[in-house]
């Protein structure tokens, strides 16, 4: 019977398509039903998150996105930049734990829950650092939605402002493609355009991130999941697979990661409510408060 539940909410995560709702069904799985410790999922959340992200490597055609998006580009990777650093500087600050501050960093400079999802098994995050990490994220970006087309309407941003400025400040890529759809048509073009000039810092992310803390651990060598990762991107770049091709790589990285996340879930039990506290949820607004006007400034000058 436990099998089947788990496999009925691991279905409807996929479907749903989101990760913190992924993440949510498998946290509600346990606390309801609280398997066993010996529990499948409870053991092969980390595997498929590492597969995911190898595959994911195979998905990003760097080439392509640097050249369509090269008239921003630089914009964007100044931007990722100084919002991961500001990121763990304000988490310092605040004395968040280091695995939620590099964690909220990420996600807020590159691209929401895919980035986390991407570095936290480098980082061997905790269950409950996801739950509250992506719980953050999942509500700032359900602000975001409602909020930035309101204000894009009353301060008169065209669509391509608002695609650009939506790409930039907005976590999660569906909750940027959400906000933009209820501008129009232009809108979602230059956000989805734009927003996978800002995706592509995941590569140098996850390489970056899986040296420094191998050698935060005295271990030199890259965790072996990272070295595919590596070169599934190096192959894409040589080989310069079809669009088809690689449409199909990102639903199979979708479905691996979204199960890995609701496995990840079902390794919660309640004992994980007694760690929860408003610092991580101080570092996410207050480094968004900074984003969401810096960005609309940047946008209004360069368009």
């Amino acid at each position: 019977m436990y099998y089947f539940i788990s496999l009925s909410f691991l279905v409807v995560s996929i479907l749903l398509n989101h990760a913190a709702l992924a993440l949510f069904l498998g946290i509600l799985f346990s606390l309801i039903l609280n398997p066993s410790e010996n529990f499948i999922s409870k053991k092969i959340g980390s595997p498929l998150l590492q597969i995911g992200i190898v595959i994911l490597g195979g998905s990003i055609s760097v080439a392509s996105v640097v050249e369509t998006t090269s008239s921003f580009f630089m914009w964007i990777s100044i931007f990722v930049i100084a919002t991961f650093f500001a990121g763990i500087f304000l988490g310092k600050l605040l004395k968040v734990s280091n695995t939620q501050s590099y964690l909220l960093a990420s996600g807020t400079a590159i691209c929401g829950g895919t980035a986390m999802a991407a570095i936290a098994p480098i980082l061997k995050a905790k269950p409950r650092d996801y739950n509250v990490v992506i719980t953050i994220v999942f509500v700032l970006n359900a602000i975001a939605v409602v909020v930035f087309p309101i204000v894009a309407i009353n301060i008169g941003l065209t669509e391509r402002q608002f695609g650009f400025w939506s790409a930039l400040a907005i976590h999660d890529t569906s909750s940027v493609l959400g906000s933009a759809s209820i501008i129009g048509d232009k809108a979602m073009e230059v956000a989805t355009t734009l927003k996978m000039g800002r995706t592509v810092w995941i590569v140098p992310l996850v390489v970056f991130s899986a040296w420094f803390f191998s050698e935060k651990r005295n271990n030199s060598g890259l965790p072996i999941f990272v070295i595919f990762f590596a070169f599934a991107v190096i192959l894409n770049y040589l080989i310069n697979p079809s669009e088809g091709v690689e449409a199909f790589l990102r639903e199979i990285n979708k479905i691996f990661l979204l199960s890995g996340l609701f496995c990840i879930g079902t390794q919660t039990d309640r004992s994980i409510f007694k760690d929860l506290n408003t610092k991580p949820i101080y570092m996410a607004v207050g480094l968004w408060v900074v984003i969401v006007p810096l960005s609309l400034l940047l946008v209004i000058s360069l368009i």
